[in-house]
C-alpha cells in the first residue's frame, strides 16, 4: 500500500489500482464504487459492478448523503455511429453529506484520480440531476 500523502492525507490501497486495471484492460467490472474509510484515511474499494450491470445500477449503489469516488465503463455510440468506450470518473458529493466528509473528498480527489492511469472523462456531481446518463454521454463524445 502506498503510504498517505501529506497534502490529502491519503493512502490509495493496492486493491483499488488493481481492480481499476482490471476493469481498463480485461473489462471484468461495469463499474467500481471507491470510499475513503474515516478512520484511516485509505481509499478502499467498496463495491465492484458486474460487466452486465448499467449505468442505473452504479448511481443506486451511491449513497444519497455519502461522498464517494467511482469509475464507470461507458459504452456509447457516437452521433457518426461509431461504437466507444470511455472511462468515466465520478467525484459525487451531495449536498446533505457532512462538511468534514466533502473536504476530504475534494482534497484528495486529484491525488487519487492520478492514481486510474486511463480515465478519460471526468465528473463532479453534487446531485443525481448533475450526473444523469444523458450528461455523461454528453461529456463522453465531446
Amino acid at each position: 500500500m502506498e503510504q498517505a500523502n501529506a497534502s490529502s492525507g491519503i493512502a490509495v490501497g493496492d486493491e483499488c489500482k488493481m481492480k481499476f486495471l482490471e476493469l481498463k484492460a480485461k473489462r471484468s467490472y461495469r463499474f467500481i464504487v471507491f470510499k475513503i474509510e474515516e478512520t484511516s484515511y485509505q481509499v478502499v474499494v467498496e463495491k465492484l459492478g458486474q460487466p452486465n450491470e448499467k449505468y442505473d445500477d452504479l448511481v443506486a449503489s451511491l449513497p444519497p448523503s455519502e461522498c464517494r469516488y467511482a469509475v464507470f465503463d461507458l459504452d456509447f455510440t457516437t452521433n457518426e455511429n461509431c461504437q466507444k468506450s470511455k472511462i468515466v470518473f465520478i467525484a459525487w458529493a451531495p449536498d446533505s453529506s457532512r462538511v468534514r466528509s466533502k473536504m476530504v473528498y475534494a482534497s484528495s480527489e486529484d491525488r487519487f484520480r492520478k492514481e486510474l492511469d486511463g480515465v478519460q472523462v471526468e465528473l463532479q456531481a453534487t446531485d443525481l440531476s448533475e450526473m444523469s446518463y444523458d450528461i455523461v454521454k454528453e461529456r463522453a463524445i465531446s
